[in-house]
């Protein structure tokens, strides 16, 4: 088939929806990216206010790793679209790339509004059309895409469909997951989405809650099951929330939804044994308050004393031994995960028995499926904005196979 003749919609103008119109554009088909929002990108700007966190330059035997379950099935999409590929890309858009300390890449502003306007030229110069304020409803009695748009309905009839609608968090952002009931109505399997990177409700006290919500658990280890996970955690008014939180959040949601509740635990001195902690605290007077005690031998701060309060109780133990243990073993019990409209990201999709190796749907011939709308999950790091690049790529060639576009 002659590309001038393919016309390609790719409903969805996140990061997976505009890397599959720009695979299919540079293969000379007809593009046109259709967005319920106002303008695209909305949620790689939003990334952008954290660095832009474009992927990981760990080896990818554990990179693949970080997707779980869906490892499998992601592979052949990340091993084309690589995160060399990744930062190759970038770099095409003017934005040169570093990798911080904790193996994580960046683009050098630090900021997605750079990349994504070169991003967009780009993609403009390639011919594709943009038609924002179009929400996607379906398809009509001809199989039609459906968009509902200020001027009212309208219907198109494209040679081939990627859908890139996101998940369903944040969704003043645009992604709503309203498409999972289209789809399911379409007899498409989709799996209940759930929420993924989010938050955790502790019982906190009132103390602690009015006077540290805000501040961060840094350098500790958290341990949950057999994980154990270095990082930061940041204390809200509702409990805990940030990346060590994060990479366990799977574990932690299923475990509440089968339990009620799951209890993890918080070194917050990892790079020192309880003998030595106790060393350094014997050696301070024991008629000195505890907090003045923790303070002096291990630099605790007010927040990580409380802490303990809230693990151990009011009344901490004196005994040097006791309290070093305390310290490297505080545990809290998580209630609940916080919504799904406050996730980073979204469990759950488009089930991998209803699409094919292509990620074209069986149900829906010539209509192709990316990003978060498909069936899996991983923790903050890069590893989000890769497997949606990738799966982006990979529908798109989908297409190209499926008409015969070389």
């Amino acid at each position: 088939m002659n590309t001038a003749d393919v016309a390609v919609a790719v409903v969805g103008g996140g990061p997976a929806g505009l890397m599959a119109a720009e695979v299919l554009a540079q293969a000379g088909c007809a593009v046109t990216v259709y967005d319920r929002m106002p303008s695209v990108g909305r949620k790689l700007l939003m990334a952008g206010r954290g660095g832009l966190n474009l992927t990981h330059s760990e080896p990818i035997e554990p990179f693949l790793a970080r997707y779980g379950a869906a490892a499998g099935w992601l592979a052949p999409a990340i091993d084309a679209f690589p995160p060399q590929a990744v930062v190759a890309w970038a770099q095409g858009l003017g934005q040169t790339t570093f990798v911080g300390s904790s193996g994580r890449v960046f683009p050098k502003a630090l900021k997605a509004s750079p990349l994504l306007r070169a991003w967009l030229a780009r993609l403009q110069g390639l011919g594709v059309a943009f038609r924002p304020r179009h929400d996607w409803t379906g398809w009509d009695a001809k199989g039609q895409l459906g968009f509902t748009t200020p001027q009212g309905k309208i219907a198109v009839a494209p040679d081939a469909t990627v859908l890139a609608l996101g998940g369903a968090s944040w969704p003043k952002l645009g992604s709503n997951g309203a498409w999972a009931s289209v789809l399911g109505k379409a007899g498409v399997a989709v799996v209940p989405l759930q929420p993924a990177n989010a938050g955790f409700d502790v019982a906190w006290s009132d103390i602690l809650r009015d006077r540290f919500a805000g501040e961060p658990l840094k350098g500790v280890a958290i341990t949950f099951g057999r994980v154990r996970v270095r990082g930061e955690a940041m204390v809200t008014r509702h409990g805990l929330e940030g990346g060590a939180i994060y990479a366990l959040s799977a574990a932690l949601r299923e475990a509440i939804a089968k339990d009620g509740s799951a209890r993890l635990w918080i070194d917050l001195r990892p790079d020192a044994g309880a003998d030595l902690l106790a060393a350094k605290i014997a050696l301070q007077p024991a008629s000195q308050s505890t907090a003045n005690r923790l303070r002096k031998a291990l630099h605790l701060t007010p927040l990580e004393t409380n802490l303990l309060r809230e693990s151990h109780g009011k009344d901490l133990p004196a005994d040097p031994a006791a309290m070093a243990t305390a310290i490297k073993g505080a545990p809290l019990t998580l209630t609940a995960m916080r919504p799904i409209d406050r996730a980073i990201s979204t469990a759950g999709g488009v089930a991998l028995s209803a699409v094919d190796e292509d990620l074209m749907l069986l149900a829906r011939p010539g209509v192709f499926v990316a990003g978060e709308m498909l069936d899996w999950e991983a923790p903050t790091g890069g590893y989000l904005l890769q497997a949606s690049f990738a799966t982006g790529a990979a529908a798109a060639r989908g297409v190209l196979r499926r008409l015969g576009v070389s």
